[in-house]
């Protein structure tokens, strides 16, 4: 029993140094970008399509991820997945050209499919009732985009960008040779591979046809979507709203982020404890009330007095703006916890392919809602409307999450009403 929780205990703390250094890596272009922008004069929209294009493909490669890690385990596939990122990792700091960037860039991107195999693993190692904190933990592994942001530039004044894939190349082949040593496969896996049961592609594509999975995928869209679009957002939305310098806005935002990361854990034992519905919903109504108030732009109120008018402006202060974006970032930590083990709850042998599914539209959040931000404000020319879209989406989230629970629980009771009806029947014959 005590070597049982030792190699529980490995396996967290192995996946979870592995999931923060791929998300390190997944994350380390929109850094040293913007270098490459300055060195090939590109463009606004280059740019963003450098820094956006290993998002892209991270997210779209969390599915077919999880699914093979159901066939194959998660301990050899996360392994070759870190060592084969490393490869164009380190080719990226020879690369010359535009589109070579983007090449590579598009390999490094597998390193977000990294979560869709971790989920899997970790959650087969933990126990029912520890499934929640379990998986907070390892998805506390997203300070690695905060690790990035403190590391990346102090490589790069120290040796210059291209230093800093190198640096980066090297310590993933550290850490999944580590891995690989430290760890062994989960007892699912070995009791599929013993039998020869591994599953196929029919049986690995069906929960997909619930459309309970998408909503959950709706869900984490908002949490994690929206937490790393006002990742990449809130640095700019700093300076331009608040007249802000660069290094105090980006340490503003670490106070949404690194709480945002840390809070996951606290929200997964919670989910363990109350249950993620109870969670899910209380996340929901604590951003809804935020979002109410970041959504109000500047306003200017004239009131017209018996002798003269009096004008006020009523302006959100950057201190009461920094507390709710806060706020709002803590409530998300919990949501990203809440959701999968609602998903747990739900689907506990299909960890791989829901939990791609569902982390893939939470990726694809991340990629959207920084682009759709921008298309907001340039349509309405008001800053604080990048809330309004996510307050517009959690209320999205909230009425599709009501009406989900109640044709859920009537179907329940109908099916209750069946069987009750089916045994009246047995004991009167």
């Amino acid at each position: 029993m005590a070597q049982d929780t030792q190699k529980q205990i490995s396996a967290l703390i192995m996946s979870t140094l592995m999931f923060a250094a791929c998300f390190a890596a997944w994350t380390l272009i929109s850094v040293i970008g913007v270098q490459i922008k300055y060195e090939l004069q590109l463009s606004e929209t280059e740019f963003g399509i450098l820094v956006a294009t290993p998002i892209l493909t991270g997210a779209l490669a969390r599915l077919p991820m999880g699914m093979l890690a159901e066939r194959y385990g998660g301990r050899q596939l996360m392994t070759g997945l870190v060592l084969l990122v490393s490869i164009p990792l380190y080719a990226f700091s020879y690369a010359e050209t535009y589109w070579q960037y983007l090449a590579l860039g598009l390999c490094i991107g597998l390193a977000g499919s990294s979560f869709a195999i971790g989920i899997h693993y970790v959650s087969a190692w933990a126990s029912r009732d520890n499934q929640g904190l379990a998986m907070g933990i390892f998805g506390a592994g997203n300070l690695g985009a905060a690790l990035t942001n403190l590391v990346a530039p102090l490589i790069i004044i120290a040796y210059g960008w291209r230093m800093a894939p190198v640096a980066y190349a090297f310590v993933l082949v550290l850490l999944a040779l580590l891995f690989w040593l430290l760890t062994q496969d989960d007892p699912a896996h070995q009791k599929r591979s013993a039998q020869h049961a591994e599953p196929g592609l029919k049986q690995l594509m069906t929960p997909l046809l619930d459309v309970r999975v998408w909503r959950f995928g709706l869900y984490y869209f908002f949490v994690f979507g929206g937490y790393v679009a006002l990742t990449l957002w809130l640095p700019e939305y700093y300076v331009s709203q608040y007249g802000l310098d660069l290094k105090t806005a980006s340490f503003l935002t670490l106070l949404f982020t690194v709480p945002g990361a840390l809070t996951r854990v606290i929200g997964g034992w919670c989910a363990d404890q109350v249950g993620a519905r109870r969670v899910n919903w209380a996340v929901f109504w604590v951003c809804l009330v935020c979002l109410f108030f970041l959504s109000y732009p500047p306003t200017t109120m004239t009131i017209h007095g018996t002798e003269q008018d009096m004008t006020f402006l009523l302006e959100m202060p950057v201190w009461m703006f920094t507390v709710l974006v806060m706020i709002v970032g803590v409530a998300m930590g919990f949501g990203k916890a809440s959701v999968f083990r609602m998903v747990y709850d739900y689907y506990p042998d299909r960890m791989g392919t829901v939990g791609g599914a569902v982390g893939l539209l939470g990726a694809i959040g991340g990629f959207v809602l920084p682009i759709t931000f921008g298309l907001v404000t340039d349509l309405f020319g008001v800053r604080s409307s990048c809330f309004m879209l996510l307050y517009g989406l959690l209320a999205l989230c909230m009425i599709t999450m009501y009406y989900g629970i109640s044709i859920q629980d009537q179907r329940q009771r109908l099916q209750e009403a069946i069987q009750n009806n089916f045994l009246k029947d047995n004991l009167d014959a």
